[in-house]
């Protein structure tokens, strides 16, 4: 039953606080763009480039995570052998 818990967030290489710590921030930030995009629906001089904005923050910050923790994992293989 942990392992439901714990399988994911390691495979990327996070803890399970660090990985809903991780989501909660994810989460939060596409709530409020959402909001802004809804918002943007009815008054389209609002929020421009809120939503294309905060997709591509967030997917950069995804993608340079998974990177860099790669790097880190690699690093530490080269370091034990």
């Amino acid at each position: 039953m942990a392992g439901l818990f714990t399988e994911h967030p390691q495979s990327v290489g996070e803890s399970y606080p660090e990985h809903m710590g991780v989501a909660f921030s994810f989460g939060g930030r596409m709530v409020l763009a959402g909001l802004a995009c809804l918002v943007h629906g009815l008054l389209p001089f609002l929020f421009v480039k809120t939503g294309s904005r905060t997709i591509t923050v967030l997917h950069d910050r995804m993608v340079a995570n998974r990177g860099h923790k790669r790097a880190d994992d690699h690093a530490g293989e080269r370091a034990a052998a």
